[in-house]
């Protein structure tokens, strides 16, 4: 290491690029310094790096067990250069989109050592070289702007002890005018930010040295900390815990908060309202979800107080139909729900792994269509969507592509004035939809449709806020029908046993008679090391040799962490390079993804058609196009190198991630490093996504945990309470 002290400062240009997150804009680059021939690893926030730039850098020092001495820098300032050869060796570098060398070389001729003067300050005269016409002379005027307004934002962020990670987010947001946008106004970053917005607005304001407007910053700092509660899961929270909050973490006083939240209310921003269930303070609600809230509740009342004709379906025409149909034999307890549920305009089905959930909803779709119903088969997600189509053999889609969601417009075509064309709605993996999905699905639902919910309320609840399907069961205003028989018998099937052990609370059991023959297995393993080298070689070599499984394609390693040894990020770096060892990463291209890996895609995007959680294979990298493709399930889907951030490995996932969807092959670690997360459905839902085998490993101590902690996170939802309120 150079014998540098800690806050030292660095200058030299930039010789190699080794990889650079344009989401984020974190680089790691080779920095030649000065006119010497040593070389620094340097890495931190720049946006948009070049080769061959000129940089004044500060940080310190760091050792990297892997990589060695490295420099962490926190603030960087690009050196222009002045004379007329650097400047054509800065444009041939590409820092200015639409000057290529022919045209550096051109320009520079031309103007000489004012050349990057007339490109910021005079872009017309661009026009005076061979080549440029007006539209370039624009293309590289608004480059020019942009490529500088980042790093100014850059420095922005610095100087106001803003983490700059933020930048590519805010810059999104408001392009090359982001700095003037933020300085003017910055409490808007509340409602454009969430989440972070507040933070970086109080920091910005407490850097400025102008009179903070304090009941701004509390109407602001509520609207925060709304928003926090609603990424927790709540739809709202406690008055006497947001004050608590208010006064903790911000240092408001609780006279503020409430002058805060009268202003609130008056705007209509936020609802306040009795807590049934917690008297002693009132629940404070952001409007969004007390509507959505209060629209289920009361569309659920007038759906029901229609009338509902019941077809002529005897438990003997019942059977004839679905055995002549499907070749099924129904169960008594499936034939008894059938009987009952046309009886009900809305009703939900609910049921653990193995016990028919699937066959009662063909079978439902069945009886309807043999009656001349329309239906409309959805889910919350593509996964579940698909596997809904497979397993009834009809079309389905996501709740969203139903109701007609524009990405662009951020609202729904379907809703109550311009309603679903159908009689039934059947929507599957319910326990998975959220507050307000679920409010615009049900307010699509014509006066004359059924609707039936169908879910494993024992599951993880939605990742959005709320607790829907829940909340129904216990509001006890609704039909319920609750599977119970399994089919999948204890000798067939391990698997939907131990799920249901767990379930009940009780541990996991191997097959003491044919260890070599079950589909369930439980690997005592406490050290995490070992955890990680076991999954390895279960992937690589034990399951596909023993059960003939795709490595990739088949077996999917799901874990309740993001950090740690036996968390995703880990083991996906882990199961890259065993099961990714031979690819390249495409040229030029050091970055996370090489060709063949094994991906998911983390939002919903309407525009690729691909979904959140969809898995695929990267195809192709290509650094001459900037380009990246994966093919999913057949049909390839490009990405851009700026949409990268919706791509992350998949070759381990997390619980929630793995939700609506089934693997032939599941290896789940467990350890009491995962004790924030030890849950009893966090375990049962983890295990029910595996069709043909399972294997855990851990410790059972960690097991254990999980398995008494069945009380996990009330979130704090006002829906069964106003059913219950509901007249019908």
């Amino acid at each position: 290491m150079p014998d540098t002290p800690s806050n030292s400062h660095l200058e030299g240009s930039l010789e190699r690029i080794t990889y650079y997150a344009e989401d984020t804009h974190f680089a790691i680059a080779k920095l030649r310094i000065g006119n010497t021939d040593q070389r620094v690893t340097i890495l931190g926030t720049l946006p948009n790096p070049n080769l061959g730039e000129v940089l004044k850098i500060k940080g310190s020092w760091q050792n990297h067990s892997r990589y060695g001495e490295q420099f962490k820098f926190e603030t960087f300032e690009v050196v222009l250069p002045s004379d007329a050869e650097g400047i054509r060796n800065y444009l041939e570098s590409g820092a200015v989109k639409g000057i290529g060398s022919k045209t550096a070389t051109r320009l520079v001729n031309h103007f000489r050592e004012h050349s990057l003067h007339i490109i910021e300050y005079e872009p017309q005269k661009l026009m005076e070289v061979k080549g440029i016409g007006p539209a370039l002379a624009a293309q590289i005027s608004i480059s020019w702007k942009r490529h500088h307004a980042m790093r100014d934002l850059i420095r922005y962020l610095q100087e106001n002890g803003i983490k700059t990670s933020f930048c590519a987010k805010l810059f999104k947001l408001y392009g090359s005018d982001a700095v003037s946008i933020i300085q003017e106004d910055p409490y808007r970053l509340v409602d454009d930010l969430p989440g972070i917005g507040f933070h970086i607005a109080d920091a910005v304001l407490r850097n400025s040295h102008e009179p903070i407007d304090e009941s701004k910053r509390t109407r602001a700092c509520l609207q925060y900390l709304l928003q926090q509660v609603s990424d927790e899961g709540h739809v709202f929270i406690h008055k006497d815990q947001l004050a608590e909050r208010c006064r903790k973490q911000f240092e408001i006083a609780p006279d503020a908060v409430d002058e805060a939240l009268f202003e609130l209310t008056e705007r209509k921003d936020i609802v306040v309202e009795k807590d049934a269930e917690f008297e002693a303070s009132d629940a404070i609600y952001p409007r969004a979800y007390y509507e959505a809230e209060a629209g289920i509740a009361n569309k659920l009342a007038a759906l029901l107080s229609v009338p509902v004709t019941v077809p002529d379906l005897d438990a003997e025409r019942i059977t004839g139909a679905i055995l002549n149909e499907m070749s099924i034999r129904l169960s008594r307890e499936q034939i008894d729900i059938l009987q009952e549920i046309f009886r009900h305009r809305v009703a939900i089905i609910t049921g653990g792994p193995g016990t028919g959930k699937t066959t009662l909803v063909r079978s439902i779709t069945t009886l309807f269509e043999m009656i001349s119903k329309q239906t409309r088969l959805a889910a919350p997600t593509g996964r579940a969507a698909r596997r809904l189509s497979e397993v009834t053999g009809r079309k389905a889609e996501t709740i969203h592509k139903m109701l007609g969601y524009s990405p662009l417009t951020g609202r729904f075509e379907k809703h109550r004035d311009n309603p679903l064309k159908a009689e039934v709605v059947i929507v599957d993996e319910a326990s998975m939809v959220d507050t307000l999905l679920m409010y615009h699905l049900i307010q699509a639902i014509p006066m004359q449709a059924r609707l039936i919910l169908v879910g494993d309320v024992f599951q993880l609840p939605s990742v959005g806020p709320g607790s829907v399907l829940f909340d129904l069961i216990r509001s006890e205003r609704l039909p319920i029908f609750e599977l119970t028989r399994i089919f999948r018998q204890e000798k067939e099937s391990r698997i939907v046993h131990n799920a249901h052990r767990i379930r009940n609370g009780e541990p996991p059991v191997a097959d003491p008679e044919s260890p070599d023959h079950s589909d369930f297995y439980f690997i005592e393993q406490p050290n995490p090391d070992q955890i990680v080298k076991t999954i390895v070689k279960l992937c690589t070599k034990q399951i596909p040799e023993q059960f003939g499984l795709h490595p990739k394609r088949d077996i999917q390693v799901i874990t309740p962490m993001h950090r740690g040894r036996t968390g995703t990020i880990n083991l996906n770096q882990v199961l890259q390079k065993e099961l990714n060892q031979d690819s390249l990463s495409g040229k030029g291209f050091d970055g996370p993804f090489k060709i063949d890996d094994k991906v998911m895609h983390l939002r919903n995007n309407y525009e690729k058609d691909v979904f959140n959680g969809d898995i695929g294979t990267i195809q192709t990298i290509t650094e001459d196009m900037y380009t990246l493709t994966v093919e999913y399930e057949g049909r390839t889907v490009s990405y851009d190198f700026s949409e990268l951030d919706e791509l992350a490995l998949a070759y381990a996932i997390s619980v929630h991630k793995s939700q609506g969807s089934e693997y032939p092959a599941v290896i789940i670690p467990l350890t009491t490093q995962h004790y924030p997360l030890l849950q009893r459905n966090l375990l049962y839902t983890a295990i029910t996504r595996g069709k043909e085998l399972v294997i855990l490993i851990g410790t059972a101590k960690a097991v254990s945990v999980a398995l008494k902690n069945d009380r996990p996170q009330k979130r704090l939802t006002g829906l069964a309470q106003k059913l219950a309120l509901s007249r019908f």
